[in-house]
């Protein structure tokens, strides 16, 4: 590959809903109890469709979406405005959280999974000083966050 990834950092996932949603169809108090609820997910891969809930062999909960999206942040909006639930990074819900416009679901059954951040820049021999500057700015940037802790 001509592509080189620089990791991070680690963003923890968690289910997140709007007030409106939980109040209009209820709070899950069981894993057993999304199966009653608008799931929001992914298209593709698969693979983010695997929620960090006791489930299946692999010791997540394979869902199947509702609506499913290419995009984290139209899954975010989706949940904003009362459509569902959805599972997502913290880096992408930190200040819907903080405002109160999305609240966690489940936080109590939540297991401890992180998604990995990387930098992906192109591979030469020689990375330029202007890449390998902005990579260790955004190292040491994200490393300040709240949600990287």
């Amino acid at each position: 590959s001509t592509l080189h990834a620089r990791l991070l950092g680690r963003s923890r996932l968690q289910l997140v809903a709007s007030p409106a949603y939980l109040h209009a169809h209820g709070q899950p108090g069981a894993v057993a109890d999304l199966a009653g609820h608008a799931l929001l997910g992914f298209n593709e891969p698969e693979s983010l469709n695997r929620w960090p809930l006791v489930g299946d062999d692999d010791g997540q909960l394979r869902v199947r979406p509702a609506i499913a999206v290419s995009s984290g942040e139209t899954l975010r909006r989706l949940a904003v405005e009362g459509v569902g639930i959805t599972c997502l990074s913290d880096f992408l819900t930190e200040a819907d959280r903080a405002s109160g416009a999305l609240v966690p679901v489940l936080s109590a059954q939540t297991l401890d999974v992180h998604q990995p951040i990387h930098a992906v820049y192109y591979r030469n021999t020689a990375v330029s000083a202007r890449v390998r500057s902005f990579v260790d700015f955004l190292a040491d940037a994200l490393q300040a966050m709240a949600w990287m802790r």
